[in-house]
């Protein structure tokens, strides 16, 4: 841009100036002992000065849109300094202080998806409070198809099974792909469960979903089970978060049909119950089933289908916290419950993302004991989409987290 001279801002404490950006034009209202001023300056030549009559009020000048030769009246400062030094902070979503202990309250792993602001996806290992590791696919695969994070998860080895959407894969700690899917076109894969060291079942949506479980030690198929959808011709919104059980059977959260279900190895139904947009279930220790949903709220029902304990936006906003999707869910050992908020669809512009909390962990009384809001570099998370706590016992592969 070409530099202005003209001396527009003096150093009078009692002055301000609004500062206006177009493609074309830079204008300046510089408003200097109750005198406003206005001066455009073309990009590309100069342009003669215009003055606001001097019987223009002061306070007038905030209210004023300017619309001739295309300039649009865009920050006003009350200061000597330029505006677009003085940025302005995001809309906050949850209170200045939060809970916990921000980044050092636990370890973990955290992916997250469709982070648009940036040309890649990461997942990030967190210790110690600091981002110890990190892994990065591009938001387009060479086809320009979009990619992003679903499942993710640390196994006993170091190694970590991850889903991003159009296949899954197995990653060293030094970044080599171990394993490698490629979903076909026409269909997705935001599931890849380990189980054990050698196996994983993935989810394929598409025309023909289905459960697949591999042997990754030589990469083939041990087997397939199909699973039925309300819209097979819409494979997005099929299924998010399935999960292969301890019992063998499949429990699926049925986005697209507001339900969960679970099935036997037959394809037969042996339990099911009515979610709104489900995201996640996981079948916990005492039998019971919770269920995360796109519609802002955590269940937890009883083998009868009934509602035992509840999380949503109206117990979040008691805290002050604004909740949005929940994704992926954990139920700790100490019976509090991780929840990943995320918020790219409900605060549609992503510079106002920072003003709102990633992840929560909330007691069996509601009361947040950590609220995780990390947006600044290195630790510049993204939405949440599944986190993975380090020091909860259990082996991963195993099925002994509830995540």
């Amino acid at each position: 841009m070409e530099r202005d001279d003209t001396p527009v801002l003096d150093r009078d404490p009692g002055s301000c100036s609004l500062r206006l950006c177009a493609p074309l034009r830079l204008c300046v209202i510089h408003v200097a002992r109750g005198t406003p001023r206005l001066y455009v300056k073309h990009v590309a030549r100069g342009a003669p000065r215009l003055r606001v009559p001097p019987r223009l009020r002061v306070k007038h000048v905030a209210r004023w849109c300017i619309r001739a030769a295309g300039i649009i009246c865009v920050a006003l400062n009350p200061s000597p300094l330029h505006a677009q030094e003085a940025p302005r902070g995001p809309t906050s979503y949850a209170p200045p202080t939060l809970p916990g202990r921000g980044l050092a309250q636990h370890p973990f792993l955290y992916a997250g998806e469709w982070d648009y602001r940036k040309p890649e996806q990461t997942m990030f290992i967190v210790r110690d409070g600091k981002v110890q590791w990190t892994y990065s696919i591009p938001i387009r695969a060479a086809d320009s198809t979009l990619q992003e994070w679903g499942d993710a998860t640390l196994r006993s080895d170091g190694n970590i099974v991850f889903s991003r959407k159009t296949g899954a894969g197995i990653v060293s700690p030094d970044k080599r792909l171990l394993w490698n899917y490629d979903a076909p076109k026409g269909t997705e894969v935001h599931v890849a469960q380990p189980i054990g060291l050698d196996r994983v079942m993935i989810v394929q949506n598409g025309p023909d979903p289905k459960a697949i479980f591999f042997d990754v030690t030589s990469n083939t198929v041990l087997r397939e089970q199909k699973l039925p959808v309300a819209n097979p011709a819409k494979p997005h919104g099929q299924f998010r978060a399935v999960r292969y059980t301890k019992a063998g059977t499949i429990l699926a959260a049925h986005m697209d049909w507001n339900k969960v279900a679970e099935y036997d190895s037959t394809g037969r139904v042996v339990w099911q119950v009515a979610v709104l947009s489900p995201w996640t279930a996981l079948r916990l220790p005492n039998g019971n089933t919770l269920v995360s949903s796109n519609n802002g709220f955590v269940k937890e029902f009883s083998p009868a289908g009934d509602v035992v304990w509840q999380y949503d936006k109206t117990d979040a906003a008691k805290a002050g916290v604004s909740l949005y999707n929940v994704q992926g869910i954990n139920r700790l050992a100490n019976g509090n419950t991780i929840v990943s908020n995320w918020v790219a669809n409900g605060i549609k512009d992503p510079k106002e993302w920072p003003g709102s909390v990633q992840i929560l962990e909330v007691t069996p009384k509601k009361e947040i004991v950590w609220a995780l809001r990390s947006w600044d570099e290195p630790a510049n998370f993204g939405p949440a989409t599944t986190l993975q706590l380090l020091d909860e016992k259990g082996v991963p592969e195993r099925g002994e987290l509830i995540r």
